[in-house]
């Protein structure tokens, strides 16, 4: 990582994160207003901060439904055009760390790039609003089932358990996609798995952490920071989560550059046998 300016590129994923989270909520909202179903933001909103340690999502929260509670009416003209362009920053944000954690060199022009990233972030944003419509029809299903069949009460943690498990797995996918496509040049599924592990292993194991020292040292950035302490929370929080997706991408680089060698070293020996053989 300190080669590829890991530690560097991480602060400008986090930062970029930052300044992407709120435009593509404001996105979110006017997709979901378009189809007549402006609640699934709020929904959409919740899946994604549910992912995070509570010390850290419950401030965020707040703000975010500030900014989902507040009607506007450039939504869907001038607004939604800049907060789709804002929101594809923290996109090309992760394909600068990526490309230096795979030591790959971007060819392709740069609008051809911002035009992918945007295609990704309106992807994403109608996933997340697929996934809340299922979020919120699915209590409603369940409700009625239990009403026929009381007995089924007894599983209703586990389908809490399997809500948060849906936000996981959409997490893994991003995380593949970026890894095998986000990036320049090409690789195959299994080459990007140990990074894609490794990286969601130690997410965890980070979010756990950070969680636990918030709750035992909750002043510990209110007396730094004062009124930025929440703020600064979420950044420090994505700064680390930033490197530890960074350090995949080396993880599953650096595993390539030791298959090239190999197979380097293979077809060496291979045309130094050759050549002895015909001599």
């Amino acid at each position: 990582m300190i080669l590829h300016d890991g530690w560097a590129i991480a602060s400008h994923i986090a930062l970029s994160a930052l300044f992407s989270f709120f435009p593509f909520l404001i996105l979110l909202t006017a997709l979901a207003s378009f189809f007549g179903a402006g609640a699934l933001a709020d929904d959409a909103a919740g899946l994604i901060l549910d992912v995070l340690p509570q010390e850290v999502g419950m401030p965020i929260a707040a703000e975010v439904r500030t900014v989902l509670t507040e009607w506007r009416g450039d939504l869907l003209t001038i607004g939604a055009a800049l907060a789709l362009y804002f929101s594809s920053n923290g996109i090309e944000a992760l394909r600068v760390g990526l490309n230096r954690a795979y030591g790959v060199r971007e060819n392709r022009s740069w609008y051809l790039t911002r035009i992918e990233s945007i295609f990704y972030v309106v992807i994403g944003a109608g996933v997340m609003l697929v996934f809340a419509f299922g979020v919120v029809l699915g209590p409603l299903i369940w409700g009625t089932l239990v009403s026929y069949f009381p007995p089924l009460a007894e599983f209703t943690r586990v389908v809490d358990v399997l809500r948060l498990g849906g936000t996981a797995f959409i997490i893994v996918v991003a995380l593949i996609v970026t890894h095998k496509y986000l990036a320049a040049g090409e690789r195959s599924f299994l080459s990007i798995l140990p990074g894609v592990f490794v990286t969601l292993f130690l997410w965890l194991l980070g979010g756990f952490v950070f969680g636990a020292y918030l709750a035992h040292f909750p002043q510990a950035y209110a007396t730094t920071y004062g009124g930025l302490a929440t703020a600064m929370i979420a950044l420090i929080f994505l700064y680390t989560l930033a490197a530890i997706y960074i350090y995949g991408g080396e993880i599953n680089g650096a595993i390539a550059a030791m298959r090239r060698a190999a197979a380097k070293r293979l077809r060496s020996k291979a045309t130094r046998y050759e050549g002895g053989w015909h001599w």
